[in-house]
């Protein structure tokens, strides 16, 4: 990237002006990290000063039992497979309440697509979980990819599948199912039916009841950076139109380094990718962050990136850390790395203060719960252990 067309990036930042499908590709194609990392830590800053948003949620997988077959996932099992599983509603609650200490404000709920679970599990076991934990407890569930399932299994409309599913207490939807949204890649690696056309209708349509969404960028495969860049202005421009998108979370993807625990190795990806480097995830932070000049929030899924790097994230656009999580089914079954399954409260405050911010406690609306002392100076000047 020469120093001229730098010039001109910094200029439309600095004016607030929009960057273009070729600025993105540009900025992709710049090996300047630091300067990358600086504007979008500017504006990050201007969007959201120097806090850090984070919350207490946890994860909850009710199914891993689902008819496709994406290239990239090690979570799906067939009927009758070892590891397969589906609960009970009355199982999910239990498990549930054993979740629900340490002042938790947000349950994910994310299953698979279950080939012969009637729709009306979805609803009932959404409110039976609203019925079992404290009114403080939001329910995000449900991809648009699951929605999308819904009416295929139930005959209904996704109109009247979410005001269903509202009524039951879903308070939001989650950012799944968007992988890479150009059909080059996505016809490689996603194995179900929804994709940009069927996603945009059901996060579009979400947004018209009052429903504000996560949207999601599955990214570090066999994508190219031209593909992210279409992915962010897809979401940008639907952005526009509704105004339903409260945070965009880059989400890695990650490479099986060893067999899952059945033997059976299903990433199909695996013979022609490698996981993206630390330097290249901030890379994509940082463009997603100067691309996205309409979504509040950047997110970073330390689950997924590591905790050094999810760190680092908070330096290169992201001012939103996921939470405490303590099980991530999703990715620990492809995980070899020794990500840790949790974190408490008080490591994520450290985690946020040794990156140099002030954390922010919030709930799944963004309002603010609770702000937390800034960074420890003494802290910072002593040298602290490394996180694996």
């Amino acid at each position: 990237m020469d120093a001229g067309l730098k010039r001109e990036v910094e200029q439309k930042v600095a004016a607030g002006e929009r960057l273009s499908r070729e600025d993105g590709i540009a900025l992709y194609e710049c090996d300047d990290l630091a300067w990358l990392g600086g504007l979008a830590h500017e504006v990050r800053t201007r969007k959201n000063g120097d806090v850090v948003h984070f919350n207490i949620n946890r994860h909850l997988n009710m199914t891993n039992v689902c008819t496709a077959s994406c290239a990239y996932c090690s979570f799906q099992r067939k009927p009758g497979e070892k590891a397969a599983y589906t609960m009970r509603i009355e199982d999910a609650v239990k498990l549930a309440k054993e979740m629900e200490s340490d002042q938790l404000t947000e349950l994910h709920v994310v299953n698979g697509l279950h080939p012969t679970l009637p729709w009306r599990y979805y609803p009932r076991s959404i409110r039976a979980l609203k019925e079992a934990l404290p009114p403080t407890v939001a329910i995000k569930a449900f991809t648009a990819t699951e929605i999308h399932w819904f009416e295929q299994i139930s005959g209904l409309s996704a109109s009247e599948i979410l005001d269903e599913l509202v009524d039951a207490g879903l308070e939001s939807l989650t950012g799944g199912g968007a992988e890479i949204f150009d059909w080059e890649i996505r016809k490689q690696i996603v194995d179900h039916k929804t994709h940009w056309e069927d996603w945009s209708r059901i996060h579009r349509l979400a947004h018209s009841k009052g429903i504000k969404t996560p949207c999601t960028m599955l990214y570090g495969h066999i994508e190219e950076p031209r593909h992210r860049v279409d992915h962010v202005i897809r979401l940008r421009e639907l952005q526009d139109e509704t105004g339903g998108f409260q945070v965009f979370i880059p989400l890695r993807y990650q490479h099986d380094f060893h067999d899952s625990m059945d033997g059976v190795v299903r990433n199909r990806l695996m013979a022609r990718t490698k996981m993206a480097t630390p330097a290249e995830a901030l890379k994509t932070f940082a463009v997603s962050r100067l691309l996205f000049d309409n979504v509040p929030h950047v997110k970073v899924f330390w689950v997924m990136h590591g905790l050094d790097t999810a760190a680092l994230a908070l330096n290169h656009g992201a001012d939103d850390i996921d939470g405490s999580v303590v099980e991530y089914k999703i990715t620990h079954d492809a995980d070899g790395y020794g990500t840790p399954d949790k974190m408490d409260r008080e490591g994520l405050l450290d985690l946020i203060r040794d990156a140099g911010f002030q954390p922010v406690e919030r709930n799944t609306r963004y309002e603010v719960i609770r702000e937390y002392a800034g960074p420890d100076p003494a802290r910072r000047e002593s040298p602290q252990p490394m996180r694996v």
